[in-house]
């Protein structure tokens, strides 16, 4: 039903809008800044930050999940692969494509060696809760995540100099 490849650069424009796709279903849509051409550069670019799979159906060769990691490194457990988002469309959801872009995600950590995968998800989603309990991952609650934006930074660091 599913076949999963590395992903390509012409890739990119459904990559996208997957991508928003997500965005929306996570109630976040202006939150995406991102564009075919930052993520060409950053994904193909001389210096490639991520990589990704997507996962196409078969009968009609349409790009229908994605899976975006990209690796960091922990002072205590050296090399991890981050799984920055695993998508699927809507309409294709529960047919097994999340499965397999995991599957495979999992693999490449193997693969390069990884000491482990690390990913986050939203408390409330709890289809996608269920489904990584369903592995035995560890989904554990004691960490605050924090961010700041390029502006905000800007402004700090225009106050602190």
């Amino acid at each position: 039903m599913y076949e999963i490849r590395k992903g390509e650069k012409n890739d990119l424009p459904r990559v996208l809008e997957l991508v928003k796709e997500l965005a929306l279903y996570e109630k976040a849509p202006e939150q995406v800044i991102n564009t075919v051409e930052l993520m060409e550069e950053d994904g193909f670019g001389a210096n490639p930050v991520y990589g990704f799979f997507v996962a196409v159906k078969k009968s009609t060769k349409e790009i229908i999940g994605i899976s975006i990691y990209y690796y960091r490194y922990s002072t205590w457990k050296g090399r991890r692969l981050y799984l920055e988002d695993i998508v699927v469309t809507e309409s294709e959801r529960g047919n097994g494509a999340g499965k397999l872009l995991f599957d495979r995600t999992m693999l490449k950590c193997l693969e390069d060696n990884c000491s482990g995968m690390m990913w986050q998800v939203l408390d409330w989603n709890e289809p996608a809760i269920n489904f990584y309990k369903k592995y035995g991952a560890d989904l554990e609650g004691q960490w605050i995540n924090c961010n700041l934006q390029a502006d905000e930074i800007q402004a700090l660091l225009g106050k602190v100099n």
